[in-house]
């Protein structure tokens, strides 16, 4: 079964849209917030894949739509909480690689 990719576009100041590929969505238990992980495939100078995160408020049926609006994450515990989860996904990914 193929997954379908959840996209979306943002405009930059400069009028410039950027499409961007939904990772992750979670909801945090310690913030009660939900978090968007997505990612525009560009790489950084040390060849990652550049991540972004949001917190975002989910339609009533846990959609995403273009009426969806982002906000920044701005304490250092959201980061912690993010980071933590990038983290996982990561060591998943990598597990999955080496069997």
């Amino acid at each position: 079964m193929k997954e379908e990719k959840i996209t979306f576009k943002l405009t930059d100041e400069n009028g410039v849209d950027t499409e961007y590929e939904v990772l992750l969505t979670f909801e945090s238990n310690e913030t009660n917030k939900n978090y968007m992980l997505y990612t525009d495939n560009t790489v950084d100078e040390e060849g990652n894949v550049k991540v972004y995160a949001s917190i975002y408020e989910p339609n009533a049926d846990g959609s995403i739509d273009s009426n969806t609006t982002l906000k920044p994450v701005e304490s250092d515990s959201e980061w912690k909480i993010i980071e933590t989860i990038l983290d996982e996904l990561q060591k998943d990914a990598t597990d999955v690689d080496s069997e």
